[in-house]
């Protein structure tokens, strides 16, 4: 099977979750509610209002996963227009949340006004993609089958029990992931109007919901990843630690040079930056080879980012107003990690291999509430607490205890290319004996673990109060599962040469 097109494995999270909710819908996995009828309700008037309450966001084909085989030269045409979809679909979300009354008196008008809308307004978007390809001599897909959008249930009937299981990530991680459900009858949409709001400070996140107590979290459910080889025996057990610091420059914007080059807010939610100091949406390889670092060891130029964290107690930040800030949905206090720590660990069955210069990595997905789950990898706990590790919750932690964010990377390379249409296909997971498939070859994995100290929410008659939650897309309703991280490597051949030796040798360096 060809590298662009092989079946992807699934990280532990995803298929932890996926578990659940297969559990939750009856085995189907997710199914998105048909908006315009109850199961429950018989009488018209009554599925009338039903489905406006029911839509909570908007479900779209994320069209650049699925463009595996687009041309070099295309590239940059594609992605704007990527992003062209991607806003698109947030003021369809918009308008979706400030129409609330109209739904509820009509059950066409998010089919007529929002939906056909959109759908016409993608197929446009989704013609010009086509138009870059075959402009430069690629072969365009069918991607008119992929302008349809649909209403996404608010409220799920989602399990109040655990789900546990065999997972894997990518061979990385065995054992269970215990969800530690327990809705309180919130779902999606227990927050707000009663016609479909989600909460939150802008109304669009996060729900009670989407938070639980880290001590109701099934302890040593999960195996966590730490690089090393089974009993210590081959592969490559050494590490090499980086310190960038915290963000105190507070680097932000909401721009994505890997996702969307070239286009401003093409994230439209904020992110931290740490290490290079250059990385904007119109940064060249040149610019960030050349830019300053927050690192201290000088060597790395990398660039480390990650959607900031916020505080949602009623209190604003200077983006209030702004693209990526309050203009997307996003508000809130942003909070700077208590730590950061930046690690590369080995592989479990074999030596590393120097990461290229320039290579792109994205863990995680932020779309994964309405994509799905194939690409979710997230992971939240509490510090004195982290062998219990949730996916889709955010942790609330005892007096004392600080919220505990961490991702790790792909570390699987095809050995050509330092990045990929779909920003995923040049890198992989391992498989669950620690190779890597294909004939990928086994470089450092990054892992972050980020520590934030904030008050615990309080969760009072199905109300949250003082929620924390990451940025994200506007329909992704701050789910935590939306929950990313970013990587370029722009290590200099002595150091990355270093970290493969420190790493290979068994050693622990910094």
């Amino acid at each position: 099977m060809g590298r662009n097109t092989r079946k992807r494995r699934t990280p532990l999270a995803t298929k932890a979750i996926a578990a659940s909710a297969a559990l939750a819908l009856g085995g189907g996995g997710l199914i998105w509610a048909n908006f315009y009828a109850s199961a429950h309700e018989e009488n018209p008037a009554n599925q009338t209002k039903a489905a406006g309450a029911q839509i909570a966001t908007i479900q779209c084909p994320d069209v650049g996963q699925k463009l595996t085989k687009v041309p070099k030269r295309a590239r940059r045409g594609v992605d704007r227009e990527l992003a062209n979809l991607d806003k698109q679909i947030s003021e369809a979300y918009s308008r979706l949340a400030s129409t609330r009354q109209a739904q509820a008196g009509d059950p066409g008008f998010v089919n007529n006004a929002i939906l056909g809308p959109l759908k016409s307004k993608r197929t446009a978007a989704l013609d010009r993609i086509g138009i870059n390809i075959r402009r430069v001599g690629g072969k365009a897909p069918n991607l008119g089958r992929f302008a349809g959008c649909k209403g996404m249930a608010a409220n799920p009937n989602t399990n109040d029990g655990n789900a546990g299981g065999g997972q894997n990530d990518g061979g990385q991680n065995n054992g269970g992931q215990d969800q530690g459900q327990n809705n309180g009858g919130q779902g999606n949409g227990g927050q707000g109007n009663g016609q479909g709001g989600n909460g939150g400070q802008a109304g669009n996140g996060p729900a009670a919901a989407d938070f639980i107590n880290i001590e109701d979290v099934q302890p040593n459910s999960r195996n966590l990843p730490n690089g090393l080889a089974a009993n210590g025996e081959g592969g490559s057990t050494g590490s090499f630690t980086t310190n960038c610091g915290t963000n105190e420059n507070e680097n932000r914007n909401s721009d994505n040079v890997i996702v969307a080059p070239g286009v401003s807010n093409g994230a439209q939610h904020q992110h931290d930056y740490v290490g290079n100091q250059s990385n904007n949406a119109f940064a060249s390889d040149e610019d960030l080879a050349n830019a300053q670092t927050t690192c201290q060891n000088q060597g790395d130029k990398s660039s480390y980012f990650w959607p900031v964290l916020r505080i949602q107690d009623g209190s604003q930040d200077i983006d209030q107003g702004q693209p990526g800030g309050g203009q997307d949905g996003n508000v809130g206090k942003i909070v700077e990690p208590a730590e950061a720590q930046l690690k590369f660990v080995g592989n479990r069955t074999s030596d590393v291999v120097a990461m290229p210069k320039a290579l792109r990595i994205i863990t995680g997905d932020a779309k994964s509430f309405t994509n799905g789950l194939n690409n979710a990898n997230t992971s939240w706990s509490c510090t004195g607490f982290e062998d219990r590790q949730v996916t889709d919750k955010y942790p609330i932690c005892p007096q004392g205890s600080s919220v505990v964010r961490t991702s790790n990377f792909q570390s699987c390379w095809d050995g050509q290319n330092i990045d990929s249409a779909n920003h995923r296909t040049h890198v992989d997971f391992v498989e669950a004996d620690g190779t890597c498939s294909n004939g990928f070859q086994a470089i450092p994995q990054l892992q972050v673990r980020l520590v934030y100290d904030v008050q615990a929410p309080q969760i009072d008659n199905g109300q949250v109060q003082n929620a924390f939650a990451v940025d994200s897309f506007p329909e992704q309703l701050h789910k935590p599962i939306t929950d990313h991280n970013d990587f370029i490597n722009f290590f200099d051949e002595d150091l990355m040469n270093e970290m493969v030796r420190c790493i290979n040798s068994g050693e622990d360096c910094q």
